[in-house]
């Protein structure tokens, strides 16, 4: 009987509740449902760097998510430079490409540091990734590179995302490429970020796109160029920016568009639980979560990046180091070492080329790779005093020394002698560095420099092995930049 009643209730509900007057007539409406949310689940990585250990966690965490919901799975770039292992195999970065198989990684935006192997190995890597590539900025030209798609859309289940891909463009002041070695990216051109992202404003409606994401390898905050939050407000046609290469843990909100960056070197994962209506975010959450701590890992995976690691060469001790250096400590040992080995007046080195400190105790080969992980030659030049102050002027750049004194009085540079005497604008010296910094800054370098036999970790290895195995640093700071 109470089922009847309750029948009899739920019709008249419907009858008088939805229904309207036309012309003295009852029309019942048709009850239309709201649309159905549908949910996703985005996990992210960016500047990695090579780093491998933390994949077996991050897999397990993804295999259990996809037990529960639709899952994304995408990285912001950088995946090489600044782990011996992968730096240093036979093909250079398979291991990287090989875990992120495994994991399951649907798509990537290349990162200024995947051109750092050149371009053979970046054909190589792209061939072997089962996951996408995407980046709108970037021209494979006469290269054998596969030219990566600007955006690329991937559906899981009834969830369809659009990535558009943008990678940084400031690595020189003369020319418009990312921050790299020039000389391996010659056959490839690339314009700015922002002189091509309004072409792609109306891709969301173009792929009938529940969301529109722009998967970005530009910073967070980039100054004058363009970075993640400058995008969100001059470009805020997207619905959620994940990016990289300012090694930030980001979580913001930008001109009402949020923004994400997972920090770097596989210490966390981003975790972005989206629900969706009608083509736009319903509700979001996001969880930074600490690989270090995570304690669960995929057994199968975790396997396998103990045999990529176990290279005994890696762990042949050439040291000692008497304390923790810092970076900044670093750049007194590399600049001494290299003016040692290169048998040079002045030595300079650029703070992007100093990747990691040094930990107290006995050095090992994979720790001198970690500080100095781009492969980069040496080379020798003779130069003027006014030479050497006419490049630390027009670089506006920062640098570690060792030979000299530097200093800024007013808009001129002083350079002293290390007993503290003022060296004349007419002297030549020689003067040793990596090959990156000419490259980049050609047209403050003579065109005949002596490049050396030895890599710049080669010849960091070859003083400790051969002129100082003791490093002990502790509060050095030879770095100048003008201002």
């Amino acid at each position: 009987m109470k089922k009847v009643v309750s029948l009899l209730i739920l019709i008249l509900l419907v009858a008088f509740g939805c229904a309207k007057e036309n012309k003295g007539e009852i029309i019942v409406d048709e009850i239309v449902e709201d649309e159905e949310l549908k949910e996703l689940t985005i996990f992210f990585v960016n500047d990695q760097h090579g780093q491998l250990d933390n994949f077996s966690k991050i897999k397990h965490i993804i295999d259990q998510e996809k037990l529960k919901t639709n899952v994304i799975t995408a990285c912001s770039g950088d995946i090489f430079s600044g782990n011996p292992v992968v730096d240093n195999y036979p093909e250079k970065g398979f291991p990287m490409i090989d875990i992120m198989n495994q994991v399951g990684f649907d798509i990537s935006v290349l990162g200024n540091h995947e051109f750092d192997y050149g371009e053979s190995s970046l054909k190589d890597r792209m061939n072997q990734a089962n996951f996408q590539w995407v980046c709108a900025n970037v021209d494979m030209g006469n290269s054998d590179i596969p030219k990566p798609n600007p955006f690329a859309s991937i559906t899981v289940d009834d969830v369809k995302v659009t990535f558009l891909g943008l990678l940084e463009t400031n690595g020189s002041n003369n020319s418009i490429i990312p921050s790299t070695h020039p000389g391996r990216i010659r056959n490839l051109t690339f314009e700015r970020p922002e002189n091509v992202i309004s072409d792609y404003a109306d891709v969301k409606d173009q792929e009938n796109a529940d969301l529109f994401i722009a998967l970005t390898h530009l910073g967070y905050n980039a100054g004058n160029a363009l970075g993640d939050a400058q995008i969100a407000t001059q470009f805020p046609f997207f619905d959620l920016i994940i990016g990289g290469h300012s090694h930030q843990r980001i979580e913001s909100k930008v001109n009402d568009v949020p923004i994400f960056q997972s920090g770097s070197y596989l210490n966390y994962l981003g975790k972005i639980e989206l629900t969706v209506k009608d083509r736009k975010i319903a509700s979001l959450n996001y969880q930074s979560i600490n690989l270090n701590t995570y304690a669960e890992e995929d057994a199968p995976l975790k396997e396998v990046i103990e045999e990529y690691n176990d290279v005994p060469s890696l762990d042949e001790i050439i040291g000692a180091s008497a304390l923790f250096h810092s970076r900044q400590e670093v750049g007194c040992f590399y600049t001494d070492a290299l003016r040692a080995i290169m048998n040079v007046d002045v030595t300079i080195q650029n703070n992007g080329g100093i990747r990691s400190g040094l930990n107290q105790g006995d050095i090992l080969r994979r720790e001198i790779f970690e500080i100095s992980p781009f492969n980069n030659a040496t080379v020798k030049y003779e130069m003027s005093v006014a030479q050497i102050k006419e490049f630390i002027i027009g670089s506006r750049s920062g640098f570690h020394f060792s030979g000299i004194q530097v200093n800024q009085d007013d808009n001129d540079i002083i350079i002293k002698d290390l007993n503290g005497n003022i060296i004349s604008d007419a002297t030549i010296l020689t003067l040793g560095t990596n090959d990156y910094i000419p490259a980049v800054f050609e047209s403050y370098f003579p065109s005949n420099g002596a490049t050396q036999s030895l890599t710049a970790a080669e010849t960091l290895m070859s003083y400790l092995e051969t002129v100082q195995s003791h490093v002990e640093y502790p509060g050095c700071n030879h770095y100048f930049r003008y201002q």
